[in-house]
């Protein structure tokens, strides 16, 4: 017999698709890497724009005697302005490119809807936290951006909790999977890993979006796993499904959302820190004269502005964090559902918007996955050290 090969077996994977459409995921993955800087100068732009017009100071003049709502309506009115001016880039972006690569066949209208429905969400949020954070540079000039972080921490954490019972179910329906064998076969994968069944759901994902998916949210006693619909109208059999849900089983198991909240937090500071020692050259700069310091809300495009490009910059140490848990979620999938062929499968039909077999350097900036090849290699290494325990 011959010995099983995990390199020959993730070729043989990658493979499968034939070679126009891993050029086509190629051009997808290449042009959305450039998007990230396309993003930045669209929101700089705007940012920018917003500073030259002077709206944001005749409201900060016209509330000076109230600070805290003069900060809650320059934020709200900032975000609310921002959107206007790059709406018809997002159209591009988010919209007419993903239709141009199959990715979506949402139409226009359902498009614009959910986008001004989380539009107004985040900018009621950000502008209640702008409450607080220009509370704090207020009182505490010297350490502002330290106590900010914990006020981001908090609000990760309260919108990671409301997220699936107050936010989500505004996009899309969540249900319980269906009775038959999947739901068979996800309750027993439950059973196994120690997940609550009834905290599987299957949502319409393919109302946005025909990308094969499936994610976890919430935390504490929200936290659960969902299904996109396009699982299943792209044919996944039942060990696709377990690999796929076994994976976003390791992400609740290992509580995930909490320790990446706890990070991103820590991340924040450090920005928040950057924004604080960059804002006056920054402002000096963009000749924002007129200013009170950081702590005038007036000011709030140049922050914007400085945080968007550390940001950037930072891009690559938050997309390794990222890769690392979902490193650890195929592991736990391996070693509970014990389908690396299933979960292989799935992983190709993700090629579709990650191209498979980026250079080292391109994965390290650019992916907040690791590359299919490598998830695959690493499922047949998988395999190929437990052959007794594939599939049961």
């Amino acid at each position: 017999m011959t010995a099983f090969d995990p390199d020959a077996a993730t070729a043989a994977y990658l493979a499968t698709l034939p070679a126009a459409a891993h050029a086509k995921a190629l051009a997808y993955t290449r042009g959305s890497e450039w998007l990230i800087l396309w993003n930045w100068a669209a929101d700089m732009l705007a940012a920018w724009l917003i500073l030259k017009s002077g709206m944001l100071a005749r409201l900060r003049t016209r509330f000076a005697a109230r600070p805290n709502r003069a900060a809650w309506l320059v934020a709200l009115v900032y975000y609310l302005a921002a959107f206007a001016l790059t709406l018809p880039w997002a159209v591009y972006a988010q919209w007419a490119r993903e239709r141009a690569y199959g990715l979506s066949t949402q139409g226009f209208g359902g498009w614009l809807g959910d986008a001004l429905l989380s539009t107004a969400i985040s900018a009621l949020v950000l502008s209640l936290v702008a409450i607080a954070v220009y509370a704090l540079m207020r009182r505490t000039p010297r350490r502002w951006w330290a106590w900010s972080g914990l006020v981001v921490a908090a609000m990760v954490v309260v919108l990671l909790v409301i997220g699936p019972v107050a936010i989500e179910p505004l996009f899309n329906r969540y249900r319980p999977a269906p009775p038959g064998p999947t739901r068979d076969a996800i309750v027993a994968l439950a059973q196994r890993a120690g997940v609550p069944s009834d905290k599987i759901l299957v949502y319409d994902g393919s109302k946005q979006s025909e990308r094969y998916t499936a994610n976890v949210s919430g935390l504490f006693g929200t936290a659960r796993v969902a299904m996109s619909d396009t699982m299943t109208k792209q044919g996944a059999d039942l060990a696709e499904v377990r690999g796929v849900v076994g994976h976003e089983m390791g992400h609740y198991r290992h509580y995930h959302a909490l320790i990446g909240a706890l990070v991103m937090s820590l991340i924040a500071v450090a920005l928040l820190w950057g924004t604080d020692r960059l804002f006056a050259p920054a402002a000096r700069l963009l000749g924002a004269r007129g200013l009170g310091g950081i702590a005038d809300p007036a000011g709030l495009p140049v922050l914007v502005m400085v945080a968007l490009t550390l940001g950037l910059i930072a891009t690559p140490l938050m997309n390794g964090w990222t890769r690392t848990q979902e490193s650890d979620a195929d592991r736990f999938s391996l070693r509970v559902a014990h389908e690396p062929d299933g979960l292989s499968r799935a992983l190709v039909k993700t090629i579709a918007y990650r191209a498979a077999t980026p250079n080292p350097i391109e994965e390290m900036l650019f992916y907040d996955h690791p590359s299919v090849a490598r998830r695959i290699h690493a499922a047949m290494l998988w395999k190929a050290r437990h052959p007794d325990e594939v599939g049961r």
